[in-house]
């Protein structure tokens, strides 16, 4: 499937990044405006420095911009944590963390107000002499560990490094001369959680990574992590079907800790743990609480013992064995005290609250009916609601009802197997749908995470790139008149700018004609 795009981009031409955008703070420009500081200077790029102690994850983010840039320069960048030095360079690093950023903040040299303490907000800004032996610098500095990490990978998006560069073989246009203007850019997400659901991966995903990486492994997996971390995105519920990334390869978890990638399980998968992972340590015991509690009160305990003290979102709650629903009807009593024992068992583990521990509780297909029938689950326990499997926002938070610390959130659908039909094949998504749908959701509150069943991942690269653009920041796209704009700007970052309105409107029939009756739903 890659070699799609691949095909295409070299018909098209090599992708180019467009400068619309030259005006205004540290914004990219191919030529020098007054004022601006050098990033590549007749195919020469500048140097990167880091903290050699700061957080690895924010590291590996640097060294990937030393590699990116060095794409656009079409020559080795450098990457450094030794002491800088240099007409101009580049500093990233995380506050609280890094010696170099803290050293700029405490002599005033970096302004990080509206930043520091702000979940995954970043700065950059261009600094004058900000160091001895350094005339100027574009400082990158992160709020906390993502935060930095995305200021990396939003400059190497704005300087024509696609987020799919990688998963689409988006080729990288030469720049000999690239600038950046002076000033100060901040930013940060809306939504707190952000992420993707690798689900219904048999065979297309299994087939090829198979072939790629011997499996789903944390060789797999880095190159996931790192596409949700450039999308700006921080969260996955990993592939399932007979497959477990804890137990198939303990380093997959580990890397995700590593890079920033939050770890989640799918709405049936309690606790940590994979759905297959039943079958192959449950000893052939049933999946029912009623009749099996100790042993599924075990089975549990193991995923929250390994989760550790990596960052991620525990599911909580119960469905039946295969996706299914758990009893006939609404056992409320007998659910409640599963979440009550869950609770009990982080609790014990974690040597904390429980309220400590992320959690969620999702109230997909007959759950739901759980939650409109008056069961209620701690406060700080975050509420995902779902779609019906088809796009549509089954409920959301009344309208003025009190605040929730653990807030709601949407699970949405890209891609579904189940009755009446299964749609699974290609994008039948419509941007302007999902527009739709999460401009509600945000409306209404449920803004604490947002997720999304992407399938197989391809081919659905430009609504994931809608979707968690959309959570990033959903004011950027307050109206329906960037639903036409948008088509064109991603076109444009994956195939350059000479054929992007054309192929932006090819993207935008192409879904309005395809959405109206889906292939798999003709007989």
């Amino acid at each position: 499937m890659r070699l799609f795009f691949l095909s295409l981009a070299l018909f098209l031409g090599l992708a180019a990044p467009s400068f619309a955008e030259c005006a205004g703070p540290v914004a990219v420009c191919p030529g020098q405006a007054q004022g601006a500081m050098a990033l590549v200077r007749e195919g020469r790029p500048v140097a990167i420095y880091a903290d050699a102690h700061d957080w690895p994850g924010v590291l590996r983010a640097a060294r990937n911009l030393q590699s990116d840039l060095g794409r656009v320069a079409g020559g080795e960048a450098s990457f450094s944590t030794q002491h800088p030095h240099g007409e101009s360079i580049i500093i990233v690093g995380a506050i609280g963390r890094s010696a170099l950023i803290d050293h700029l903040v405490r002599t005033h040299k970096l302004d990080v107000s509206n930043v520091a303490g702000h979940w995954e907000a970043f700065v950059q800004q261009v600094v004058e002499h900000p160091l001895p032996g350094v005339a100027r610098a574009l400082v990158i500095a992160g709020a906390d560990k993502r935060g930095a990490i995305y200021g990396v990978y939003d400059l190497s998006a704005r300087m024509g490094v696609s987020p799919w560069t990688w998963w689409a073989d988006v080729p990288v246009r030469q720049q000999a001369d690239l600038y950046t203007t002076a000033g100060r850019r901040i930013d940060e997400p809306r939504v707190r959680y952000r992420g993707i659901f690798l689900n219904d991966e048999d065979p297309s995903l299994k087939g090829w990574a198979t072939e790629q990486f011997g499996g789903l492994n944390h060789q797999f997996y880095e190159h996931v992590f790192d596409l949700i971390l450039r999308l700006k995105g921080n969260y996955l519920w990993p592939a399932m079907w007979g497959k477990s990334l804890w137990d198939d390869d303990p380093q997959s978890a580990d890397l995700a800790d590593e890079m920033g990638v939050v770890l989640g399980t799918s709405h049936h998968e309690p606790m940590q743990r994979s759905h297959v992972e039943w079958e192959r340590y449950g000893h052939g015991g049933a999946w029912n609480y009623a009749t099996n509690a100790a042993a599924l009160r075990d089975f549990w305990r193991q995923g929250i013992i390994r989760r550790g003290e990596r960052e991620s979102i525990v599911t909580i709650g119960m469905r039946g064995d295969g996706d299914e629903p758990m009893t006939q009807g609404t056992a409320i009593a007998l659910l409640e005290r599963i979440v009550h024992d869950q609770r009990q068992i982080i609790e014990e583990v974690t040597h904390r609250p429980a309220s400590q521990t992320p959690q969620l509780w999702a109230l997909y297909k007959e759950v739901q009916d759980y939650y409109d029938q008056g069961m209620r689950v701690p406060d700080d326990v975050t509420l995902l609601f779902s779609d019906d499997n088809w796009g549509d926002i089954r409920r959301l938070p009344t309208l003025g009802a009190p605040a929730r610390a653990g807030g709601y959130g949407i699970y949405y659908h890209f891609d579904y197997v189940g009755g009446p039909r299964n749609y699974k094949w290609i994008n039948t998504n419509q941007i302007e749908r999902t527009w739709e749908q999460m401009h509600l959701a945000r409306a209404y509150g449920a803004d604490r995470i947002w997720i999304v069943n992407v399938g197989d991942l391809k081919p659905m690269e430009f609504p994931i790139s809608f979707f968690l653009d959309y959570a990033w920041n959903p004011e950027a796209c307050g109206d329906v008149s960037c639903l036409h704009d948008y088509p064109v700007r991603w076109a444009a970052q994956q195939f350059g700018p000479e054929y992007a309105h054309r192929i932006g409107e090819l993207l935008t029939r192409y879904t309005q004609y395809n959405a109206r009756r889906k292939p798999e739903l003709l007989d």
